[in-house]
């Protein structure tokens, strides 16, 4: 791939100062999507994108259709029970969809067919169908559609005896609802038209105007975000606030939609807390006192205060507790330890606990939907990075297991055991064990030709778990390794593995990373001509921080809707998620965060080097991570980097942040992303 002509963006250059620092921002005016010459230019790289991988287009669509392949088309989900309905989605021939559908009281009852999407996508670019709440009696579904991609749901109302879509119609909501027992009131959040932020809990009635609807409760500090949801119990509508390091929740009856919501435990600097509630008392999964990987602790429905909680299960320094389902006669514990997942099932009564019996060191297990209270049945989920996922019923009585269902790998060349999966330890600069999880056939050979693509995330706490991929064989078979680094950030080693990846420690993430990235080098695994990397959103920052940090050990690199422009993103608290994320990356209208974030932040630390070969992908739309901050920083790279590699952006005029919104059509985003990394090692074919 030769370069041919890149577009140059014009420099206007603006001064941004704080703390007496001045940063000139020569490409700021991109910031402006209703500008013309915003939009010329995100075309202009798109044109230039066309033209360099034009020779790739044909391997493209073979590997969009190899995919595709894969994959079946009319596949359906497992059913599950909720108040005397089976509820299922399903997928037809053809369509890019779901259809959303139920049987009464069993699944040889006639099928009625809730929401097809497909049909509510015609004339759409980008469609999106969220938050489905049934009403108690069965007879109406709120849901909510977006067809912008910016993830602001217009709410409505179908009676699902008439098929009927009712007047009710509610924009800029989140999606979705939550009803009380008298069947005509629904709960909904509302967001912050220009910031957001889910900030405020409205009251709706059925058949009165939207415009009447009653503003329950309004979250007014700006790092605070805000839901409604009901108890798996049915007995309490709660809604839930939090931050990064706070929370708070307040209960009311369903019986009684018109009472007051009373805050269960006030919010207090630095208390996380979630609840559960059974019989008579409730359950608080809480970092009480220093819990800092997490215990649960219970109260009475009538002392739901901080002060009366007591100790139900103690911390554990070495596990992190992670979620509690509750059933009749049961309880299940999600519990993580030395990176691997744990069930743990305990009867109420406690004549009896165990775990789940896993044996891998690279898979992912977890707790499904199990909305039904009185059964002895726990649905859960297993996979591994060579194992497709299954869906498993298990008798918490007599240990008994049903595999519902395996997903299927179409194509007649799948054969999980020709493929390898490990994990593996590297040492980091400061000595600490980061561990890997890694796939690839057994017939490729580990050795200093060998192409690896790394992956990860590491910001949030979030822990990206050994998973299948049908998509991913395409690389695999290829002779390519996949590589995830449990890097931190994330919470793959508990909390204090996120706590220790983050605000004035976020550096740890990068260099996590770059240490892996070396290990599978001196391994002789790869080599700097055969290592790529890959992270989207704030594994984009990720991508962008570690080319600037050490951009001579990987030959290519995928940003994917990149979050690069952290330190003006993190001043402007207009820009949506901005106060949310405080606690994350700190608040640079502190000096001192503001000088370590102006350290790492990839946009402004773009220097005169050589940097890999790069695709950078986002969506106009995207309400996470703006446009501009790729934009802006690709035209920058294209002013300084002092290399002929290639540095391609591709911008989907269509979509927001999480690209094309079509069950097959987000493939092709993915034909795009695989092309390039097997162009670069010369495997088009």
């Amino acid at each position: 791939m030769a370069l041919k002509h890149p577009p140059k963006a014009k420099k206007i250059p603006k001064e941004l100062v704080i703390h007496d620092d001045v940063r000139l921002d020569n490409y700021y005016w991109l910031n402006d999507k209703e500008n013309k010459d915003v939009i010329s230019y995100l075309e202009a790289e798109n044109t230039y994108y066309d033209s360099l991988t034009k020779h790739t287009k044909d391997f493209q669509e073979s590997l969009f259709q190899e995919m595709k392949g894969r994959i079946k088309e009319d596949d359906s989900s497992v059913p599950y029970k909720l108040n005397d309905y089976w509820y299922s989605t399903r997928y037809i021939i053809g369509g890019e969809y779901p259809l959303y559908s139920r049987f009464k009281q069993n699944l040889e009852a006639v099928e009625e067919v809730m929401f097809n999407c497909n049909d509510m996508a015609k004339g759409h670019d980008y469609f999106s169908l969220g938050g489905i709440a049934i009403s108690p009696d069965n007879k109406l579904a709120a849901f909510g559609v977006d067809t912008v991609s910016r993830r602001q749901y217009t709410l409505q109302i179908k009676n699902l005896e008439t098929g009927l879509i009712l007047d009710d119609k509610i924009e800029n909501t989140t999606g979705g609802g939550v009803w009380a027992n008298d069947n005509k009131t629904l709960f909904y959040t509302r967001k912050d038209p220009v910031t957001l932020r889910s900030d405020k809990i409205y009251k709706h009635k059925l058949g009165t105007p939207t415009s009447e609807d009653v503003l329950i409760f309004h979250e007014k500090d700006d790092t605070f975000s805000t839901f409604v949801y009901r108890t798996k119990s049915k007995k309490y509508l709660v809604i839930g606030s939090f931050s990064t390091l706070t929370s708070e929740f307040q209960i009311l009856s369903t019986d009684n939609p018109d009472g007051k919501f009373e805050v269960f435990s006030p919010r207090e600097r630095g208390l996380e807390y979630t609840i559960f509630h059974y019989e008579e008392n409730f359950y608080i999964l809480t970092n009480k006192d220093k819990a800092e990987n997490f215990k649960l602790m219970r109260t009475s429905e009538e002392k739901t205060s901080s002060e009366h909680w007591q100790e139900f299960i103690a911390h554990r320094e070495e596990v992190l507790l992670e979620d509690i389902d509750i059933f009749k006669e049961y309880y299940v514990l999600s519990e993580r330890e030395n990176g691997l997942n744990k069930i743990r099932i305990i009867r109420w009564d406690g004549v009896e606990e165990y775990f789940l019996p896993f044996k891998s060191e690279t898979y992912t297990a977890y707790v499904s939907s199990n909305p039904d209270f009185d059964t002895e049945i726990l649905r859960y989920s297993y996979n591994s990075m060579s194992t497709p996922s299954s869906v498993i019923d298990f008798n918490m009585r007599t240990k008994a297991k049903e595999i519902k269902k395996e997903q299927e790998v179409l194509g007649g060349l799948f054969d999980k055991e020709n493929y390898k999966e490990e994990r593996l330890w590297a040492t980091a600069r400061d000595g600490v064990k980061v561990p890997m999880s890694l796939v690839y056939r057994k017939d490729t050979d580990l050795n200093v030709n060998t192409p690896i693509l790394q992956y990860a995330y590491g910001s949030y706490g979030s822990t990206i778990d050994p998973y299948f991929s049908t998509v991913r064989l395409s690389l695999l078979d290829r002779g390519f390794v996949f590589a995830i680094a449990h890097i931190r950030g994330g919470e793959y080693l508990g909390r204090r593995w996120y706590e220790t990846g983050k605000l004035l420690k976020k550096k740890n993430t990068f260099t996590d990373f770059i240490d892996c990235s070396k290990f599978l080098i001196a391994q002789n695994m790869t080599s700097a001509s055969h290592l790529y990397a890959m992270g989207g959103s704030a594994g984009g920052l990720l991508m962008g921080a570690i080319i600037n940090m050490q951009p001579d050990i990987y030959n290519g690199v995928i940003a994917a809707v990149p979050f690069v422009d952290v330190v003006t993103t993190m001043l402007d608290d207009s820009i949506p998620l901005t106060t949310g994320e405080y606690d994350e990356w700190g608040n640079p209208n502190e000096k001192e965060y503001y000088d370590y974030m102006k350290s790492y932040s990839p946009y402004d630390n773009v220097v005169a080097q050589e940097y890999p070969n790069m695709l950078v992908t986002t969506g106009l739309h995207d309400s996470q991570v703006q446009y501009f901050e790729p934009a802006k920083w690709v035209a920058k790279l294209r002013e300084l980097k002092t290399d002929n590699h290639i540095l391609l952006m591709y911008t989907n005029m269509e979509a927001g942040h999480g690209g094309a919104s079509g069950r097959f059509e987000s493939l092709r985003e993915v034909a795009k992303e695989y092309a390039f990394l097997l162009d670069l090692e010369g495997k088009i074919a």
